[in-house]
């Protein structure tokens, strides 16, 4: 029996997807736990390059079960979608099950979620930056025990009720709140219904479904979308995503026990990237962020957003080796730091008094005082990608490597040199 947890230490769009497909080829059962659409894996497979919201990675291994846990937040549109295009590139999606207990995003979350947005920047000036895909909403309805879930979608009577008594409420919410139109609830079941029909065979029970395959001693892998400092409890609150995508939040969003897990890697990139609002230590603002950006490809998988880049944050990782019980790193995108005279780690903080941290600040007013503490490293330069091995590296690259390892707390078992599948080197740890 092995079962891995794949989770993101930073703030998302780490190359999860990347990682997660190498594991999901040598994994049987691939299982997402948390979130909802506003996650985007980019997954290059073979020639192919595919863009997954919803859908676990392992869906492009016909023998591998994908299971979707009932702590992911449903869009049935979108993963129709999904579902679709993936079954016109000849990928079957047969092998799909999601839980009956997910919660199904509609179109007054989406509503809410955008106009929402629009009144806290009027107001503040500021908002929290979310995609805009009713992921928040969703988890508010389910936290107020209002949500309404997949098995209510693929049971029209009770999806009809349930339309009518929530639509109803968010209508006022709509109309009376944000001043805009009402949303036609006819309308919206009538779509709704044919959702259910559609997804109706993909509905099961995912916790039993992952507790017996662990318990026949099959490989599974738990996928992980968001990252460390987006989680609602231990990110930067109030600019987070509104679950648990930490290695804890996996148990919980399928139903399985912690002690059923071997090993937890994490996902990094060799600097630092982040999409939206918050306080962001050691971001860049000058042509070394822009060259990062430019080389690395730093514009988001879901919403095309050019992410704001800086420096390696070891303090972060720190942060992420304790939360989640990190046995590993798995650090991407080496190879777009080649070229760099100079490269820097944040090894601590400052705050405006002089005191210095190790730790990540358990605040955001706290964080937005601080300032990063860097130490210096010789750059590196030539192109990395052909690398198959660690000793193949140049020698100052491989001293970053090493140095990354010490001031996390954490070894690297995989180095991403380059956007391909197979453009890393695994090394035993």
């Amino acid at each position: 029996m092995s079962v891995s947890v794949i989770v993101g230490c930073q703030w998302g769009d780490e190359g999860k997807g990347k990682i997660i497909d190498i594991m999901a080829s040598r994994a049987q059962v691939v299982v997402r736990s948390s979130g909802g659409n506003n996650a985007g894996h980019t997954v290059v497979h073979g020639n192919e390059v595919y863009k997954l919201h919803l859908i676990p990675s392992g869906i492009l291994y016909k023998d591998s079960l994908c299971l979707i846990g009932s702590g992911v937040v449903v869009d049935p549109k979108v993963i129709i979608e999904e579902i679709d295009n993936l079954e016109s590139r000849n990928v079957s999606c047969d092998n799909l099950r999601i839980d009956a207990r997910a919660d199904i995003i509609f179109p007054w979350h989406i509503a809410i979620d955008k106009l929402s947005e629009i009144a806290k920047a009027k107001k503040t000036g500021t908002n929290i930056g979310t995609t805009g895909r009713g992921i928040g909403p969703c988890y508010v309805d389910k936290a107020d025990r209002i949500g309404i879930r997949l098995y209510d979608l693929i049971h029209p009577e009770i999806l009809k009720t349930k339309i009518y008594e929530t639509g109803e409420l968010k209508n006022e919410i709509i109309t009376k709140i944000y001043d805009e139109e009402p949303l036609d609830l006819d309308a919206i079941y009538a779509e709704y219904k044919l959702y259910g029909e559609k997804l109706k065979k993909y509905v099961d029970d995912v916790s039993v479904l992952t507790y017996n395959a662990i318990k026949s001693g099959k490989q599974v892998l738990f996928e992980g979308a968001q990252a460390t400092l987006l989680d609602i409890d231990f990110g930067t609150y109030p600019y987070v995503t509104s679950s648990h995508p930490i290695a804890g939040g996996a148990c919980v969003g399928i139903g399985v026990g912690p002690k059923v897990i071997d090993e937890v890697i994490g996902v990094a990139k060799a600097y630092t990237t982040r999409v939206g609002n918050g306080p962001f230590p050691t971001e860049l603002f000058d042509k070394t962020g822009d060259y990062i950006r430019d080389k690395g490809g730093e514009f988001g998988t879901t919403t095309g957003r050019p992410r704001r880049t800086g420096w390696f944050d070891a303090v972060i990782m720190r942060h992420a080796v304790r939360i989640n019980g990190l046995t590993s790193l798995a650090i991407n995108k080496f190879d777009t730091l080649s070229g760099l005279p100079k490269l820097k780690v944040c090894t601590k903080y400052q705050l405006e008094d002089g005191t210095e941290l190790e730790d990540f600040p358990v605040t955001l007013e706290e964080l937005a005082k601080c300032s990063p503490i860097y130490e210096e490293i010789e750059g590196f330069d030539g192109d990395i990608s052909s690398c198959k091995n660690f000793d193949e590296l140049p020698s100052k690259c491989k001293a970053y490597i090493n140095r990354l390892e010490q001031l996390c707390g954490c070894p690297i078992s995989i180095i991403g040199v380059g956007p391909g599948r197979d453009q890393i080197i695994e090394r035993k740890v």
